[in-house]
């Protein structure tokens, strides 16, 4: 019985813990919990993780000389900008420095019903994506500042929209060429490099991810009480290191550890990630490749890589191919991207049962078309793979709630003795053939289930906006329909779904026997309280998924109490 009072405390310990946590960011204050942790698999370079430098300060282990030209962040406003479009993207690159200036998603749209802008370049938020060329003994090449000429634009032999901008320093002429695919995020990007001085040296490209540390703006009032929780920086991927998350904090303090060097022939990528959406440079794989990062000038980061392209001799040319992801987490969409992509989508710390409950529930949606009724069908589909388990305990809780009167009668015997008490009653559950931790069986499987769930749910852009019947507009954000009514929402949500969860809590705790104890009599009955209110900031989805849970446990639970009612009775 204390391991049973043990386990009550704890959950309802963690419910107070997580209502205060969620309270806490929707008053702008910072995660109990922070972001997600960087791991550590190779010492980050010092000097690129400062902000006196604006270029990559490494070339396969050799520093670049510093008099490389700082950005200059005013000739970007003022620069024409050209326009590359397809069905789901819209780009803006810059005549300064050919670089990535906006990029808006068509298809995701934000609360005004506009699309997405992920790359911005505004005086409230930047976030850009960049190339140029550096060499260490020639630093005035075309690079990010630099100023590009279009030089041809429309579509080409397949029909896709292209654009190529150039430019030409010092004897080094650098080609930018943009290439939009039909119904995709990828851009392909060629940079083709013609060398006409007789001065060559090794040349090095150079492809990078640059954004302010701000967090993404809500798309709902209570938005940011979830999206606080996920991770917004920058990351990396090798073959060798696999995924690896920065913290802005720990490149300000200078304690990234980063997987610098890439083999030729090796996968790798490095991206900026945040709620729902990210963007990725992914270089081709013919040379080797060294990833960097860190603060530069005008509080931005920046994530990048280096390839370097060696000597190219007087009027020769090089062209090396990359990709530039702008767009949402789609599973199905990353997995065709690059190796290890379909990481960008974070589930946490239970991935493994995550990823299979969003394919189940992607598989079930291909069916039935709205995702409320897909998670009310996975929601079936778990209650039945449980089912035995939970079966044995609601028949050892009904068992309890016939011992109850006996129970009390015990009580009464040995007042003021605990230890025979509790001698007593489990000789009695030994004869009985009673487990007296049978009926915290349910909630202890449901919990990894439940977290596993909450990560689907706030990970899956494809789940962003998606409606489900009558009040139900958004499942991916909290139930609001009755603080609409009163419009209070900006104070307080209060939705019809987490009401209805915590009546089904209540009716629950009635089919229970009553705990003897009396401070677990005094924990299960206002667990149905604490647990509504803090089921108010959780996403609809997630306590359509409890409600529905509750009324199957419900229905299972009074069948068998009726099926040893009638045997009583007998």
């Amino acid at each position: 019985m204390d391991f049973k009072k043990t386990i009550l405390w704890a959950v309802f310990s963690m419910s107070g813990l997580m209502l205060y946590n969620n309270w806490q960011v929707h008053e702008g204050k910072p995660s109990l919990f922070g972001g997600a942790p960087a791991s550590a698999p190779a010492a980050a370079d010092k000097a690129a993780a400062s902000n006196k430098l604006d270029v990559p300060t490494q070339i396969s282990g050799q520093p670049v000389i510093a008099a490389t030209p700082a950005v200059n962040l005013g000739a970007i406003d003022s620069a024409e900008k050209f326009t590359l479009k397809n069905d789901v993207l819209v780009l803006e690159i810059s005549a300064n420095g050919a670089n990535v200036v906006d990029a808006k998603l068509l298809k995701s749209l934000t609360a005004e019903n506009k699309p997405v802008e992920l790359f911005q370049y505004t005086a409230n938020h930047k976030y850009f994506a960049r190339s140029g060329l550096i060499s260490l003994n020639n630093n005035d090449l075309p690079n990010h500042t630099s100023t590009f000429k279009l030089v041809q634009s429309g579509k080409d032999g397949s029909g896709r929209p292209f654009l190529t901008l150039a430019s030409e320093r010092n004897g080094v002429k650098l080609e930018k060429t943009f290439i939009l695919n039909p119904g995709s995020y990828v851009v392909d990007v060629g940079h083709r490099v013609t060398q006409s001085s007789a001065n060559a040296t090794p040349l090095v490209l150079y492809t990078e991810l640059v954004r302010d540390g701000s967090q993404e703006q809500k798309i709902g009032p209570f938005d940011g009480a979830f999206s606080a929780s996920t991770f917004t920086g920058p990351a990396t991927y090798t073959d060798k290191e696999k995924f690896n998350k920065l913290e802005f904090t720990a490149i300000d303090k200078n304690k990234i550890t980063i997987p610098t060097q890439v083999p030729a022939g090796d996968p790798a990528w490095v991206a900026m990630v945040q709620h729902y959406f990210a963007s990725a440079w992914i270089p081709g794989d013919k040379f080797a490749r060294d990833i960097y990062a860190g603060r530069i000038d005008n509080g931005l980061y920046r994530i990048g890589m280096q390839t370097p392209l060696g000597v190219v001799v007087q009027g020769a040319t090089i062209v090396e191919k990359s990709r530039l992801f702008v767009g949402p987490q789609e599973e199905s969409v990353l997995e065709t991207i690059a190796p290890g992509f379909e990481l960008l989508k974070d589930y946490g710390y239970l991935t493994i049962l995550a990823k299979p409950i969003f394919w189940l529930l992607e598989k079930i949606h291909g069916y039935v078309g709205n995702w409320g009724w897909s998670i009310v069908l996975l929601t079936v589909l778990i209650k039945l793979a449980f089912f035995p388990l939970s079966a044995a305990s609601y028949k050892s809780m009904a068992r309890m709630k016939e011992v109850q009167p006996r129970l009390m009668a015990m009580k009464e015997q040995y007042k003021g003795e605990p230890q025979k008490l509790n001698q007593a009653m489990m000789e009695m559950y030994r004869k009985e053939k009673i487990n007296p931790l049978g009926g915290c069986l349910p909630v202890v499987i449901q919990i990894p289930v439940f977290i596993a769930l909450y990560w689907v749910l706030l990970s899956s852009v494809e789940l962003r906006g998606a409606p489900w019947i009558l009040w139900v507009h958004d499942l991916s954000l909290p139930d609001t329909s009755i603080s609409d009514v009163l419009g209070i929402t900006q104070m307080f949500p209060i939705g019809i779904l987490p009401i209805i969860m915590a009546v089904s809590m209540f009716v629950q705790t009635k089919l229970n026997p009553t705990p003897p104890d009396p401070i677990q009599a005094k924990v299960m009955m206002y667990m149905p309280i604490v647990f509504s209110v803090m089921f108010f900031f959780f996403p609809a989805g997630l306590v359509l998924y409890w409600v529905v849970n509750n009324l199957l446990s419900i229905a299972q639970q009074w069948q068998i109490n009726q099926m040893f009612a009638k045997k009583e009775a007998k």
